[in-house]
């Protein structure tokens, strides 16, 4: 009740007029940053930071916060119209996002993209205002071993639940964990793979590579397709957006699995990203038509966009709590409030605690305005179907070099954009999958810190990773989803050789009740049959 009366006194904070205009500010600025890819929301916050510090913190962090919801929101949109994720949590959403679109059902996926990202943040609020004190409880026992049992299990679902041959699976994998090898050595301070190349140092960008694989590969398949835009024109109604409210509350269990996967990611911290993946393997092995994945099911899309936003939003519990960012954009706000003379820890509910409050209650108001405002603009987005590919092309190139030169304001960055573009392209005619290559980009270089680490603590014993409870269960369930698919080949050998030898058995069967043919007496022995 403590908490309760605290929120309500959180909700007069935030509903303050000023304070609203802020949420409508950053909403609208987080949706522009999320559409354009490269940017993403944690260098928006860290752009947009230094025109705060003259405002009442309360009132920045606010504006700041709803900048990631924004730009949570917005990543969606550019995943399911043209297949460029604007976010690399979004990279998830265009499995199936994207299909929608081109089978003329862009308000459906949008809808529900939107849609599973309120639900999922809401349900992560809701366990940052009841449950932080267990929640931080929690978060303190993760180590280097507990960091990388988590990762793995990411790996090893991905690998067991792709609908890809696993030797292509794996193979994309390896690159992507070759890729992040790339750099300087973060533990020896060794130089790998660079090849005397200056710009090597700090390895590959994720986002760089992102926009390239996604974004330039598809504008090359489809220059190669005679330049015709795939995505068809959208229809948007409020039928549209209620029909499919309707059709997404028969998969309840499904947000409920998914927002728990990324408010545990979040908390740990895994991360949005390998959140949005885990949940999306996790829906296609729970689904009763695994198959259809990748063709256009909601399903594909409200999966990853939950299990991302609750990621998102609970990574700003132990930033709050424990002083200990969750994500990049959580690490940006952390700069902020220690700039604003705040620090953060348990002691901040206590001495800040109309501050605390207010953020709290402004990221249940602050979702629903975003929610609000994608939803009435969802025809701008779709309108964007209508323009030709020949206009519309040239501008997508624009934008994923811009976003790509802003990342470090580095023409090599933008040289490597074509490279890997080059390489999606590749990628797409042989058939091989790109999303176990990005995911390999994006968490191999925490993997290997946080294996290297543990093997230090450990002096080299693998046992670390059975040393407690937590982590050997969570390493026992990543060795479980890696034999995963090798237990089901074997049941359906299984399968077959019995369905075989029943087969045999009933022909045998039948044979032998066929009758005789009859018997002339008057035939010789010799002729009979």
């Amino acid at each position: 009740m403590g908490e309760f009366s605290n929120l309500m006194g959180g909700f007069g904070i935030a509903l303050t007029l000023p304070n609203l205009g802020f949420m409508l500010i950053g909403i609208t600025l987080g949706i522009l940053i999320g559409v354009l890819p490269g940017l993403g929301g944690a260098n928006g916050v860290a752009i947009l930071l230094p025109l705060t510090f003259s405002m009442n913190p309360t009132s920045a962090i606010i504006m700041l916060t709803c900048i990631y919801w924004g730009a949570l929101f917005g990543g969606a949109i550019t995943s399911i119209l043209f297949n460029i994720p604007g976010e690399p949590w979004s990279v998830a959403t265009t499995f199936d996002g994207h299909p929608m679109a081109q089978k003329g059902q862009a308000a459906q996926a949008l809808t529900a993209a939107f849609t599973s990202s309120f639900v999922g943040a809401v349900f992560a609020v809701v366990l940052i205002t009841f449950l932080a004190p267990f929640l931080a409880q929690f978060a303190l026992k993760f180590g280097p071993a507990e960091f990388f049992a988590v990762q793995l299990l990411t790996f090893c679902s991905f690998l067991g639940m792709s609908k890809e041959p696993p030797a292509k699976t794996l193979a994309a994998m390896m690159l992507g964990f070759a890729l992040a090898a790339v750099g300087m050595d973060a533990v020896t301070g060794q130089l790998r793979m660079t090849y005397g190349v200056p710009e090597l140092l700090k390895g590959f960008d994720f986002l760089i590579a992102v926009i390239g694989l996604f974004g330039i590969g598809e504008i090359l398949l489809t220059m190669e397709e005679g330049l015709e835009f795939k995505g068809k024109r959208a229809k948007i109604s409020p039928r549209v957006v209620i029909e499919t409210w309707k059709e997404m509350g028969r998969h309840w269990k499904l947000f409920l699995r998914s927002t728990a996967i990324g408010c545990w990611m979040g908390i740990t911290p895994g991360g949005a990203t390998p959140a949005s993946f885990m949940s999306y393997g996790m829906a296609r092995r729970m689904s009763r038509t695994p198959d259809e994945f990748g063709r256009g099911r909601i399903e594909g899309v409200i999966a990853p966009e939950t299990a991302a936003h609750a990621a998102g939003t609970s990574a700003l519990l132990p930033m709050l709590t424990l002083g200990i960012p969750g994500s990049p954009t959580a690490a940006v706000l952390l700069g902020g409030l220690l700039i604003w003379g705040l620090q953060p820890g348990p002691m901040l509910f206590v001495e800040q605690k109309e501050f605390v409050w207010g953020l709290i209650a402004s990221m249940y108001i602050g979702n629903v305005v975003g929610l609000l405002v994608v939803l009435t603009t969802v025809p701008w987005w779709a309108a964007i179907l209508r323009i030709p590919f020949t206009v519309i092309g040239p501008v997508i190139l624009v934008i994923c070099a811009i976003g790509a030169y802003t990342v470090h304001n580095s023409m090599f960055d933008v040289y490597m954009m074509v490279v890997f573009g080059v390489v999606g392209y590749l990628f797409k005619k042989l058939k091989y999958p790109l999303a176990p290559l990005v995911l390999a980009l994006v968490l191999g270089d925490m993997a290997e810190a946080s294996f290297r680490q543990a093997m230090l603590l450990s002096q080299g014993s693998l046992a670390i990773f059975w040393s407690n409870p937590l982590v050997g269960t969570i390493t026992g369930l990543a060795l479980l989803m890696l034999a995963w698919p090798m237990w089901g080949a074997a049941k359906s050998v299984a399968r077959s050789r019995e369905q075989a030898a029943m087969a045999r058995r009933a022909s045998g069967a039948v044979a032998a009740a066929a009758p005789l043919p009859a018997v002339d007496p008057a035939q010789p022995a010799e002729g009979r049959p």
